[in-house]
Order: C-alpha cells, then structure tokens, then sequence
C-alpha cells in the first residue's frame, strides 16, 4: 500500500487532505504561470518546456496518492485550457494522466531501486508521449510523431533537472510539521 501523509484518524482528515491538495495545486500553477512567463522571455521551441509544475505532482504522488496527483494534473489542464485553448488543455491532460500514472506505477514498483530523478525522467517523457498522441488524434494525423524525437530528448534532460530538484527539495518538506510524510517506496 503506497504510503501517505501521516494523520490521524479523525473526521478532519479528509478535510486536511483536500486542503493539502488544493495548496499543492495553487503551487503547481503558481509554478505553471512562472514558467510560462520565463517562456515568454526566453523562448524554446514548440512544445518543450521545464515542467517545473511536475516536481509538485510528483511530491503529492509520492506522499498523498494517485488520486490527488491526477486531481493536479486534472487542475494544471484546465489552466492550459483557460490561458491557451480548449485544445491546449486536452493535450496536457492528456499528457497529464499518462504522467502521473507512470510516475506512481515507477514509485509503486521501483522499492527504491530508482530516484526521484529517474521516476522524473519516466514521467516526463511519458508526457510528451501523451501530449503527443493527444496532438495526433485531434489534428487526425501522424505529423506530429516526427517531433517525438525533440520532445523525448528535451523530456529527459528535463526530467533530470526536475527530478534532482525534488531529489534535494524532499528532505525539507519532510521535515516540514503539516507533512509528515513516511516515504512511498
């Protein structure tokens, strides 16, 4: 049974833990629309971008569940859709769900054989593979598979920086008193 944030059983908790999820997805677009501003400035090509967001989903997998991380990836789509098109949003939700159920099957199953960085490479480019396939199935066409290439090399090399991330973020938040997080794997 994949581990969880530690409370006691009281009729609070499932208040606590819809809190909790609901700061993690505050932060998670916080982190989204700062991404997005850095974007504007310093520009990468189509469809490549740090994933900053992904280093928040992938601490609420770890330590709340797969529920509350689909439920961000779910939040952080409906952002996509909001700031860029209906079509924007399913894309990423689509590259969302893959995301978050690759990151919780590798957290699931890796008993600490794999890193948090390495569980960030599997999801990020798990992303893009959804992003991908989503993009294919709207515009009816393969096109875009040729652009897979691009977006597996930028999803590992940004997996890697988000993972070394979270790698060097997850001590503090443990220590942190409303997390009191026994670890997943």
């Amino acid at each position: 049974m994949p581990s969880h944030i530690d409370m006691k059983k009281n009729k609070h908790d499932k208040i606590f833990r819809l809190t909790v999820t609901a700061i993690l997805a505050a932060a998670a677009l916080a982190l989204s629309f700062i991404e997005k501003m850095l974007l504007a400035a310093f520009p990468l090509p189509m469809g490549i971008k740090p994933g900053f967001s992904n280093i928040i989903v992938m601490f609420t997998c770890s330590s709340l569940g797969l529920p509350q991380a689909l439920g961000i990836a779910a939040v952080k789509a409906g952002f996509a859709a909001i700031l860029s098109g209906t079509t924007a949003g399913i894309i990423s939700l689509s590259g969302g769900i893959l995301s978050v159920t690759v990151m919780y099957i590798s957290l699931k199953l890796s008993k600490n054989k794999l890193t948090y960085t390495g569980i960030s490479v599997l999801s990020s480019v798990a992303h893009n593979i959804g992003q991908l396939t989503a993009a294919s199935v709207i515009a009816g066409s393969s096109l875009f598979l040729g652009y897979a290439p691009i977006l597996l090399i930028s999803g590992v090399i940004f997996g890697i920086i988000t993972g070394i991330v979270l790698n060097l973020t997850m001590p503090h938040l443990t220590k942190l008193k409303i997390f009191e997080i026994t670890k997943f794997r």
